[in-house]
């Protein structure tokens, strides 16, 4: 039996950065058009560029779709949900005929939250094209903006990185000890 003597220090739970050891899975919702107009085209390929954007963001061990039988057993899970509130198709012509109009512009609101309803993180973040591209290219850069905004924010640490069996007992001068079995 190994013993180690520590100092107890109460602090705030620990948050991850991007460059932490532990890590979430993520499973994407489909894209929630909300009350606005968009075409299916584009909720899909919005969804898929999310998922591959933040399978490249190296900042989950899995990226999940929607319904995934993996997901059931996964410990370490968070839901991405995707909701469209505001949509404006803009014109390929007018965009390579002049650079003032033409823009396609998407908006949206995305959440990142725990399977028991905890919203870990809220954000409105914002795609468009406006000069060369198609329109679609409208949602790779969403998708880019989203996986951004979660790499560059702190999440908690999963529960299961948390060291959860360990015995503790206090010596008579008050100091705690911890055994490791």
């Amino acid at each position: 039996m190994t013993t180690i003597l520590l100092t107890l220090v109460i602090a705030q739970p620990a948050r991850l950065s991007a460059e932490s050891g532990a890590q979430w899975t993520v499973q994407v919702s489909k894209v929630d058009p909300g009350a606005v107009g968009l075409t299916p085209s584009f909720r899909v390929a919005i969804y898929e560029n999310l998922l591959q954007e933040l399978s490249k963001t190296k900042r989950f061990k899995g990226v999940l779709r929607d319904g995934d039988q993996k997901a059931a057993n996964a410990t370490d899970l968070m839901l991405l949900k995707t909701v469209v509130e505001k949509y404006a198709a803009g014109s390929e012509t007018q965009r390579a005929v002049t650079t003032v109009t033409g823009a396609t512009k998407l908006t949206v609101h995305t959440q990142l939250f725990t399977p028991d309803g905890k919203i870990i993180l809220e954000r409105t973040v914002h795609g468009n094209v406006r000069f060369i591209g198609s329109n679609l290219r409208a949602t790779h850069n969403l998708a880019r903006n989203i996986a951004k905004t979660i790499r560059q924010s702190s999440l908690p640490e999963p529960p299961s990185s948390v060291v959860t069996k360990v015995m503790k007992s206090t010596s008579s001068d008050g100091v705690v000890v911890v055994e490791f079995p």
